[in-house]
């Protein structure tokens, strides 16, 4: 895949900024991926580098295919790709429930040095080319605690980059949100309650924690 662009990306800012992380003398950088395709380019990238904690959540199955909960990383770098797949219909719940059981207790058990988002805003319910279900709230809460993380383990040492996103309302929305809890503003009151988790969620943590048993306590 290495000769090949894919998912509307030709070029992977997020790996070129871990690869000149790693290049500054960084040990530990955390990529976290919430688009909701599968960042397959980025996984293999670091697919051996225990440096590069990869951490994707997304709708699977879904394009490009890959990202199964059983990749997990090669060699040395085994257990340091952490992907959680989730069925359509997804919800704010489901990705706050695997959030708190997964996400955040692995990278608080890495202790990055950095972290990376891979901000795609495609799984939020109005974007046309996928079926999730989160809101700009969702994905607000979900910076906020990947800001806490960055709080605790790396002096707030975080850096979004804009990926996915194909409704334009939902986009401005999301970005705007998004830009607010960076700058430090607790997330936005939702309008409407937020769904709750739902068997998703419950069926995705069960595998993912089969998968790492080995490597994460979880």
């Amino acid at each position: 895949e290495r000769d090949r662009a894919m998912g509307f990306c030709f070029y992977n800012s997020i790996a070129a900024a871990a690869a000149h992380a790693l290049s500054l003398g960084m040990d530990r950088v955390v990529v976290m991926d919430y688009d909701v395709h599968h960042g397959n380019g980025t996984q293999w990238i670091f697919y051996e580098d225990p440096r590069v904690l990869y951490v994707s959540t997304h709708q699977y199955p879904f394009y490009p295919g890959t990202g199964a909960a059983e990749d997990v990383g090669r060699g040395k770098g085994a257990g340091y790709t952490l992907n959680v797949p989730l069925e359509a219909g997804s919800t704010d719940g489901d990705y706050a429930e695997v959030f708190k059981a997964l996400v955040i207790p692995v990278i608080d058990q890495f202790k990055p040095e950095l972290v990376l988002v891979s901000a795609g805003f495609d799984a939020h319910e109005r974007d046309p080319l996928a079926r999730m279900r989160l809101s700009t709230g969702g994905y607000a809460g979900l910076t906020r605690s990947l800001c806490d993380v960055a709080d605790t383990h790396c002096h707030g040492r975080i850096v979004a980059a804009t990926e996915g996103g194909y409704d334009l309302t939902a986009l401005k929305a999301c970005l705007e949100s998004t830009i607010s809890v960076l700058d430090g503003a607790p997330p936005a009151e939702a309008k409407e309650p937020a769904l709750p988790a739902t068997q998703r969620s419950r069926i995705a943590i069960a595998v993912v924690r089969s998968a790492h048993a080995k490597y994460w306590k979880l």
